[in-house]
């Protein structure tokens, strides 16, 4: 608003403009900061596995990546997966993100998790020793079995499964071992099965694979199990495929296999979620044994529902702010965005609008008198018996005076000038019938 439109203002309706206004962008700033996300943390807590394990290899990786934006990474090491679950679920753990693995998740205690994105298969490992051919984990039943520590991934995969085959603790020896030990107790005898879960990349793996003394179980009904339960998936392992030179293996390997996701709570800034999906792409997007180029990293879901941010950002990759700024100049201009688009969607209409709004204020102040002149005109003109001339004089010099007091400036002079005209003609009605009743002769 100009200073002429403001100096059209008395001090009462400029009050009365400035506490429109008042309550105008107060509304609006209400309505930014709902839809307004707060600042994205600079620390975050990932949940991850063993210091010996992939998940803890892959979480320095993010970690370092993340850095370079300005975001800290805090590693939290733990048994796996299984651990990893519990820490997303418990609101207190202070964990924000998590390696998973599909078949762990539960509903309804899940709600509230979310999937970022998968990121490789993370195959059953079943390896014994002996010339006893095995192919089915009900031919497990009565032996020495490995199943992983509680809290790991392993353990929460392999117990339903083996419990699916009728395999427990009521018919086999569930061994509470994980990783190296596991391996050292299959070597000493000390266990008839050692079954692990994780990617064909662990070192572990890849040395077992190696070592004559142990063979890999090649699972004759894969393609029930991946009916049954729909976080697996039936994968092939090609002859050669570990190491052309040597043979390994010696013949194509059917395996069954869930998948390492990347979880979280569901109200994970959506900064973040594109941060952590950028480490993510950078740490997982090359071709491994079963992952075909350009699979992984996915967002079709496991098990755990897909963040709507995650899927944005797979389909639609960074936002333009996101590419062109660092990422805390890109989060600062967007918040800035979201405050500012309601502002002027409510000033600029309403900076239009105060013009009208003066000039109706100022017209008011006058015109308001129109309608008591008015009444009092049609009242004069109905009379028929004496007239009260002394109250309508009275109420004339009432409005008169009233009008005289009213300040508009020069622009708007006219209407007030015409009021004052229309007074005057309506006291001349008033005195010309008072005058003509005086005149009259007594009936």
């Amino acid at each position: 608003m100009s200073l002429d439109q403001l100096s059209l203002l008395s001090r009462r309706d400029l009050l009365r403009t400035v506490l429109l206004f008042g309550v105008a962008i107060a509304g609006a700033l209400w309505i930014s900061f709902q839809l307004l996300e707060p600042v994205p943390p600079r620390r975050i807590v990932l949940a991850s596995g063993g210091a010996t394990g992939l998940y803890h290899q892959h979480a320095v990786r993010y970690r370092e990546r993340l850095a370079r934006e300005g975001v800290t990474v805090e590693i939290r090491e733990t048994q796996g997966a299984g651990e990893n679950y519990a820490l997303l679920l418990d609101p207190k753990s202070g964990v924000d993100i998590a390696f998973l693995q599909g078949g762990i998740a539960r509903f309804p205690e899940a709600d509230g998790l979310v999937m970022l994105a998968s990121l490789y298969y993370e195959p059953l490992w079943i390896f014994h020793r002996g010339d006893a051919e095995i192919t089915k984990l009900l031919q497990l039943r009565g032996k020495r079995i490995t199943v992983g520590l509680p809290g790991s991934g392993t353990r929460a995969l392999v117990v339903p499964l083996l419990a699916a085959n009728d395999v427990d603790a009521n018919d086999a020896t569930l061994i509470d071992a994980a990783g190296d030990t596991s391996i050292d107790l299959l070597a000493a005898g000390r266990a008839d099965a050692a079954l692990l879960v994780g990617g064909a990349a662990m070192p572990l793996i890849q040395r077992v694979l190696r070592d004559p003394r142990f063979r890999l179980m090649s699972f004759a009904r894969a393609d029930a199990y991946e009916r049954r339960f729909t976080f697996l998936s039936r994968l092939t392992l090609p002859a050669g495929a570990i190491d052309f030179a040597r043979d390994i293996p010696a013949q194509p390997v059917t395996l069954i296999a869930t998948r390492a996701m990347l979880a979280a709570r569901e109200n994970l800034h959506p900064a973040l979620v594109a941060l952590l999906l950028e480490a993510v792409h950078d740490v997982h997007d090359d071709q491994g044994y079963f992952e075909k180029a350009g699979e992984f990293p996915s967002t079709v879901q496991v098990d755990l529902p897909v963040s709507v941010d995650a899927a944005r950002h797979h389909r639609f990759g960074r936002s333009f702010l996101y590419r062109e700024l660092p990422f805390w100049a890109a989060a600062f201009v967007e918040r800035t965005i979201i405050l500012v688009v309601p502002l002027l969607v409510v000033l600029v209409p309403l900076m239009n609008l105060l013009p009208q709004f003066v000039r109706w204020r100022n017209r008011s102040r006058v015109y308001r008198w129109y309608g008591e002149l008015a009444l009092l005109e049609r009242d004069v003109a109905a009379q028929r018996g004496p007239p009260p001339a002394a109250r309508w004089l009275a109420q004339l010099d009432r409005i008169e005076h009233a009008v005289a007091e009213v300040r508009t400036p020069p622009s708007f002079a006219s209407e007030a000038y015409t009021l004052r005209e229309h007074v005057a003609m309506v006291r001349r009605a008033v005195l010309d019938k008072a005058g003509a009743t005086d005149t009259m002769p007594p009936a």
